[in-house]
């Protein structure tokens, strides 16, 4: 299977140009990776498949979505994936929210090379509610443990926004511990191929009357 192909594979109908500006950026982040630590560097090998197109697989799940935002962006996955994706998407936006500040300037040099639309930000995320405003979709990668996610993305959750956390093998036990403070809507989508674990959608975010 060709890149181009795994690509549609993970995130559906792309043109080459899009496909290219995915490539553009696999090739500046391998070069920045090599001065900061943006990623495992044994997972370098298999950037394409690990971390390119398992980002890429979010954006089937919120097919008219034009608002994102991606917390605790870290080297980019899936935030700087999805804004070269949304760039076919008119009037789309995703904001990247990141407090290290070597890692905004990868984010910003690069996606502002590839014309994304997005916007980096440079803070903790707690900090951005005031930023980012009324956005759709909230994802999060590799960042935190369900509870503490939901904590964070709950001023966007409550007021609308549905959420994508890429989950590990452990996304079970997370869940059952969440249920503690939280009661929300939950599907749990297949990582497939990209990943070992899932993908949870959750939307309709309550905390419980006891935590408030």
């Amino acid at each position: 299977m060709t890149k181009f192909d795994s690509l549609v594979e993970a995130a559906g109908p792309v043109s080459r140009e899009t496909f290219d500006r995915l490539c553009n950026f696999e090739e500046s982040f391998k070069r920045w990776a090599s001065k900061i630590n943006l990623v495992a560097p044994s997972t370098l090998p298999t950037l394409w498949e690990r971390h390119i197109c398992d980002s890429a697989q979010l954006l089937p799940l919120a097919p008219a979505a034009k608002r994102w935002v991606d917390i605790g962006s870290g080297g980019g996955f899936p935030g700087a994936v999805l804004a070269v994706l949304l760039r076919e998407r008119e009037g789309a936006h995703i904001d990247l929210v990141e407090s290290n500040r070597k890692k905004t300037a990868f984010l910003a040099v690069t996606l502002a090379s590839l014309q994304a639309p997005a916007t980096v930000h440079s803070v903790r995320i707690e900090d951005s509610y005031s930023r980012v405003t009324a956005p759709e979709v909230v994802t999060a990668r590799a960042l935190a443990p369900l509870p503490l996610l939901l904590e964070l993305a709950e001023p966007w959750l409550r007021a609308g926004a549905k959420a994508l956390f890429h989950k590990g093998r452990d996304y079970e036990r997370e869940i059952e511990e969440s249920s503690v403070r939280w009661r929300y809507d939950l599907v749990k989508h297949s990582a497939s191929k990209w990943g070992d674990g899932v993908i949870l959608e959750i939307s309709n975010l309550q905390r419980l009357a006891s935590e408030r």
